[in-house]
């Protein structure tokens, strides 16, 4: 029996392999297939029927619904309760926040012509906190880059994107930390904020703009509430998990001891979380800048104005300075967090740990230093006002400038080539079927496929969604841009599949590859931006290169997991059956890693959406376009507002379909990658 026992368990991962590349053929991608061919009939015949286009500036009844809403509102702010004392008072005291922080370090106060700390005292105190959270590398960094700021002619813009991201962020924690370590001790809570903590991490940046100027107006309150929104959940989620992953034999434990339940939280489940609490703060700190840099579109002051400037008269030298220090703040920002999560560690791995004393006394030396700094920056121009005119930025800019002309003299005949190939191959045949399709047809296609791939909950949710977006009345726009992102979307799995089976199958590939995976995870969505329209101009395609290459990184990583998960086992024996390096990749690792195909997709389309929409802001037009036109045409809100809310139903529509999917891919492999 047991001869017999040894003899199967090393015949399992060779029946897994036979199963793999004998089994029966998967129904799905043939169905799929039918419903795709029975629309190309259809379209042949009904094309151009029941479009539902509406022209750039028409609008329906919504729309001027919207627009009397928001005039309504405009003419009772003052007086109507809700606002005179509920979203009024939030706005001051945001307000107030957000002021104070820039009268300490970017904006002149009262008869001061300069802030209450200059450049001097600011860049003394970020080494000094850097050092302090973290060590003396990241406090060199930190340094260096707050200098470059002012090198480039930025500092004040700089510090008012700095001053928006600490008041967002500060808030974001304040409320975020609580609510993770409830919703790590009590899974009602948990369950409860899961949905809304989904809903608000799914949604693209764009989405929270236009509500919010509603109900407070443009400027640095309504950037603010937007970047907090967008900033929370991390926070949330990170300390939730953190709290959770405290062993529990370490609180029965203390409860053994007789912890009363507050001491068994602040001596135990806090301290042990602390790790992975910090890495929550780091993850919240970045996607506040990220939103700050896009709240430039609502008036919030600071580098991401000058960049949304930029990109709109297609001045690439501004907008390529400017972005370079959102890049560098963000790195700065990043490293110092990640610091702070990994010190005492680091420095026990390193064997230089400074004895307690010693540091203490080190770290008062450097706090007098700085208190020095700050008040001559405080008391002299010299030390207030960075010297200099920003010559580095300016010979940023001009060579930024002198490189896109360049490309786009000297290499307009390559990258017209790639543009006109995906736009002509791809882009312009599937925008032409959607927007050209009679709208019920678009909708019973999206119906049908959303109920092969994730069932019936997933058809009957896409079903809503339709038509939802059919009474936002933005349905052509909203087809436009449901073809940019499934067009970018492919793109991006493609690219995503390559490297990311190459860094699963190699670990020399993963370690080259996934330092750059992270980096390009940290800089905000408007960067990527600048380099593309320099190569390729104002043109929908601009936008699409700039979500593919956004949102690669995060499926890359996402399928090299997966392939890595697939069992060795499995692997060695697909080998000793004979099979090849291609046979082994597509016939077992990538069907083992279906959910992972899944889940990258559903992040992949997630992150392309909110690309797209941006792209409005250099020549994407539709949805994103329409937001814009919202925010700097008054009588254009209307429509600017639904179609944000057409945004979030392209969101939900493609959360809730590939997220059913994933769920089904991973069931019926058995709980398989």
């Amino acid at each position: 029996m047991a001869a017999v026992a040894e003899t199967s368990a090393k015949l399992g991962p060779l029946r897994t392999v036979r199963a793999v590349l004998g089994g029966p053929a998967v129904r799905r991608p043939a169905v799929i297939a039918g419903i795709l061919a029975a629309w190309l009939v259809l379209f042949a015949v009904l094309r151009g029927q029941q479009t539902l286009t509406l022209a750039a500036a028409d609008l329906t009844g919504l729309h001027r619904w919207f627009n009397d809403v928001n005039d309504s509102i405009g003419a009772n702010r003052n007086s109507n309760p809700l606002f005179l004392y509920g979203f009024n008072e939030i706005r001051l005291a945001i307000d107030n926040l957000v002021t104070f922080i820039q009268s300490m370090i970017s904006q002149p106060t009262g008869s001061r012509p300069v802030p209450q700390i200059g450049w001097l005292g600011v860049v003394a105190l970020t080494g000094y906190v850097s050092w302090a959270v973290g060590n003396w590398r990241v406090a060199l960094l930190a340094v260096a880059g707050f200098t470059f700021f002012g090198l480039q002619g930025l500092w004040q813009e700089s510090m008012d994107t700095l001053a928006l991201t600490l008041s967002a962020v500060l808030i974001s924690l304040v409320i975020g930390i609580p609510l993770g370590v409830w919703a790590g001790i009590s899974d009602r809570v948990n369950r409860i904020l899961t949905p809304f903590l989904d809903f608000m991490q799914t949604m693209p940046t764009f989405v929270y703009l236009a509500p919010l100027t509603l109900f407070f107006l443009i400027g640095p309150a309504s950037a603010t509430i937007a970047t907090l929104i967008y900033a929370a959940p991390p926070a949330i989620r990170i300390t939730a998990h953190a709290i959770r992953s405290v062993p529990g034999t370490t609180v029965e434990a203390a409860d053994s001891l007789g912890s009363t339940r507050r001491q068994t939280l602040t001596k135990v489940l806090l301290p042990m979380s602390k790790r992975t609490v910090v890495m929550g703060v780091n993850q919240t700190i970045m996607a506040a800048l990220a939103m700050v840099t896009i709240a430039a579109l609502i008036d919030a002051p600071g580098l991401g104005e000058t960049v949304a400037q930029a990109l709109q008269s297609l001045d690439v030298g501004t907008a390529f300075n400017a972005g370079l220090a959102i890049v560098v703040m963000a790195i700065v920002l990043d490293r110092v967090t990640t610091a702070a999560s990994e010190r005492g560690g680091a420095a026990r791995r390193s064997g230089h740990q400074l004895p307690p004393r010693w540091r203490t006394l080190l770290l008062a030396a450097g706090a007098v230093v700085v208190a020095v700094m700050v008040w001559e920056s405080h008391t002299y121009v010299w030390a207030a006002e960075f010297p200099g005119g920003g010559g580095t930025g300016s010979h940023i800019a001009s060579a930024a400038d002198s490189v896109t002309t360049w490309a786009q003299d000297d290499l307009s005949g390559v990258t017209n080539a790639i543009r006109n190939a995906v736009t002509n191959a791809l882009l312009n045949p599937f925008q032409t079927l959607l927007t050209d399709s009679p709208w019920w047809l678009v909708g019973l296609v999206l119906v049908s496929v959303a109920a092969v791939l994730g069932g019936w909950g997933a058809g009957l949710t896409t079903g809503g969604c339709v038509g939802l977006l059919v009474g936002t009345g933005v349905w052509s726009d909203s087809m436009t841009t449901l073809a940019s992102t499934v067009v970018a979307t492919l793109l991006v799995m493609l690219l995503g599949v390559v490297v990311g089976v190459a860094m699963g199958r190699s670990p020399l590939a993963d370690r080259l590859i996934r330092p750059v995976l992270d980096a390009a995870q940290v800089m905000p969505p408007f960067v990527y931006l600048v380099p593309f329209l320099a190569l390729f101009g104002a043109t929908r395609f601009t936008a699409i290169v700039a979500a593919v290459v956004y949102a690669a990184p995060v499926t890359m990583k996402i399928i090299a997991d997966g392939i890595r998960a697939v069992p060795a086992t499995t692997v060695e024996a697909a080998t000793a059956a004979g099979s090849s390096t291609w046979q082994i990749i597509t016939k077992v690792q990538l069907p083992m890693a279906r959910g992972a195909l899944t889940l990258a997709t559903n992040q992949g389309l997630i992150y392309v959406l909110s690309m797209v929409v941006v792209g409005g802001l250099v020549g994407a037009g539709a949805l994103g376009y329409d937001v814009v036109a919202g925010f700097s045409q008054g009588e254009l809100y209307g429509k600017g507002l639904a179609a944000g809310l057409a945004i979030v139903l392209l969101g939900v529509m493609f959360d809730r379909i590939t997220q059913a999917a994933a769920r089904r891919t991973t069931a019926v492999s058995g709980g398989r990658p």
